[in-house]
């Protein structure tokens, strides 16, 4: 797709992820290194440019809201954190990842500019590792809850709680649906099972649910939740509707689109529609918010990016359901989804994706499933 995380080269965590995506990011950064300055592009205006806050730094972007980068391996390069005033201290939306580099840089930031700051209270937009990976570690540390939605608690919850090693005959079932061949089934089984645990802290035993509509008070302001859906189970976005701010996790980034995987543990679900119902959703929230996204910069054109995000999709599935006419399988059709070459490290993500396109095309009737030998054939119906 068209500045996807597969034309970034970054392996997209899917709805729920296969063993790979432990140690793989949902998103990549695709924002170069600019002055801060506003500038736009495609439609879209970067208000303090294209680049974010240096290592060790944060920058104010809004009375009472800080804006720190925590690094994350490959080419996703950082996941964006907001620190917002909150009390007697700030709450923090995203963590990082549990690695080293990313205790490191929370630590520099602990001894200066965020010296002697509490945090109240963690809000978590999803499951994804890079956004939860030190939720535990900060709640224990600060004493405080952690806020998720219920749908991204449980899904974290049950991935940690999957302790097995070997890979589950269910999981090569579906890659061999897909049309993996022997030698890929067998460099993805090499690699183990129970990865995500192993990039989280363990989470505090209890949660604060929010769900969609709840209105949390952070300092003097009102940050309304908007759930979305297709990338995981049950994103929180966090409205300010007075001051015209979104923190939009990674429901809604700049350069790039979130990654859309049909998944092993839910086969016959339908993420894509699920996505393009929630661009619907949000299209409904003014056009000039300021979006704080969880990777690339902040930008205004909220309506401009989500347009794009839907037509983008959409003439994909067009292109697909043509390309279908003869009996394909899911990683046949690697060529009319990405700009790139799909080598290993890209190959879950990929088969995520492709699977969620045809999926949706089954769903709107335009595709037909066949079964030949374990393995999923799709031709126009």
């Amino acid at each position: 797709m068209s500045e996807s995380a597969a034309d970034a080269a970054s392996p997209g965590a899917p709805r729920v992820p296969s063993p790979d995506a432990s140690d793989a990011s949902p998103d990549a950064s695709l924002v170069p290194d600019t002055p801060f300055v506003p500038t736009s592009h495609k439609g879209l205006t970067y208000p303090v440019g294209q680049d974010g806050p240096p290592a060790g730094e944060g920058l104010v972007i809004a009375d009472g809201i800080r804006w720190v980068r925590i690094p994350v391996p490959g080419p996703l390069r950082h996941i964006n954190c907001w620190l917002i005033d909150d009390g007697d201290g700030v709450a923090l939306v995203d963590t990082g990842m549990n690695l080293p580099d990313a205790r490191a840089e929370w630590k520099a930031l602990m001894r200066g500019p965020l010296a002697g700051v509490k945090i109240t209270r963690v809000i978590a937009t999803h499951f994804h590792p890079d956004h939860i990976g030190l939720a535990g570690w900060m709640c224990d540390y600060h004493r405080c809850r952690l806020y998720m939605s219920r749908g991204e608690w449980l899904t974290a919850r049950m991935l940690a709680a999957d302790a097995r090693d070997a890979v589950p005959q269910d999981m090569i079932d579906f890659w061999r649906g897909a049309g993996w061949d022997e030698a890929q089934i067998a460099h993805a089984t090499q690699r183990g099972w129970s990865g995500f645990r192993r990039i989280i802290t363990p989470l505090p035993l209890g949660y604060v649910r929010i769900k969609d509509g709840d209105v949390l008070r952070l300092g003097d302001h009102d940050f309304r939740i908007v759930v979305g859906d297709g990338h995981c189970p049950e994103h929180a976005c966090l409205h300010d509707a007075a001051r015209g701010i979104l923190i939009s996790g990674d429901q809604v980034l700049p350069r790039i689109s979130s990654n859309i995987s049909l998944g092993v543990t839910e086969p016959e679900a339908d993420p894509l529609g699920d996505w393009l119902q929630s661009i619907a959703k949000f299209l409904t929230l003014p056009g000039d918010l300021m979006v704080l996204p969880a990777h690339g910069a902040v930008f205004t054109g909220l309506h401009t990016r989500l347009e794009a995000l839907d037509r983008e999709h959409r003439d994909r599935l067009d292109e697909l359901v043509a390309f279908i006419a003869e009996p394909r399988r899911a990683v046949d059709c690697f060529g009319r989804l990405f700009r790139r070459a799909i080598g290993p490290e890209l190959l879950g993500m990929a088969t995520g994706e492709a699977l969620a396109h045809l999926r949706r095309l089954e769903v709107e009737g335009r595709a037909v499933r066949e079964v030949r030998d374990g393995v999923w054939w799709f031709r126009a119906g």
